[in-house]
């Protein structure tokens, strides 16, 4: 049995897709501060009363963007070698958080995070690099003994990439990051 229909007319995915498109466009020119609903919804084509029905503020709008384009960037393919899935999966992140219009509107979401708590109430909910990142942990967690259980080990395979990235460091080389790779699993074996 379902439950009652939603108030007021459902989304049409052409509309919704315009509107992700148009906030990473926006991001892009204008970045996360001088974007407005009233922008999305010019950029997008719909009206602006549609924009706030499906969500109430702009970082809702990048939350739902970047969560979509996350998990299909950082997807890896597993290999016998942790090492070698690790290293694929930090290569993908650094390219997400480097190149990718959804990587550029998650640091603009981390940042923002830092000032608006609500921002960071959604930032954390939402939690956009776990999925990906615990889908490389339960891979390699079967060759590696000590891989930790609970939310550290995603902030031990993501943290020191993104803390890089955040503070403007250019992306570290492959070599680089199967060094990262490395260590890890030799913590964790």
């Amino acid at each position: 049995m379902t439950g009652p229909a939603a108030p007021g007319r459902p989304r049409s995915e052409v509309a919704r897709v315009a509107v992700l498109r148009a906030v990473d466009d926006l991001l892009v020119e204008i970045g996360y501060s001088a974007m407005t609903m009233k922008g999305i919804a010019e950029r997008a084509g719909v009206g602006r009363m549609t924009v706030y029905r499906w969500w109430p503020t702009k970082a809702h709008i990048l939350i739902e963007a970047c969560d979509e384009d996350a998990r299909s960037e950082l997807a890896v393919t597993a290999h016998a070698d942790p090492v070698r899935t690790m290293t694929d999966f930090l290569v993908r992140l650094a390219t997400f958080l480097t190149t990718s219009p959804a990587g550029a509107a998650y640091r603009a979401l981390l940042g923002e995070a830092q000032h608006d708590s609500e921002v960071g109430r959604l930032v954390a909910d939402a939690d956009l690099l776990a999925a990906p990142a615990r889908a490389v942990l339960d891979h390699v967690r079967t060759r590696l003994g000590a891989v930790p259980e609970d939310q550290s080990a995603v902030a031990e395979l993501c943290g020191p990439l993104t803390l890089m990235v955040m503070t403007g460091a250019p992306a570290p080389s492959r070599p680089t990051l199967h060094a990262m790779a490395h260590r890890l699993a030799a913590a964790w074996a």
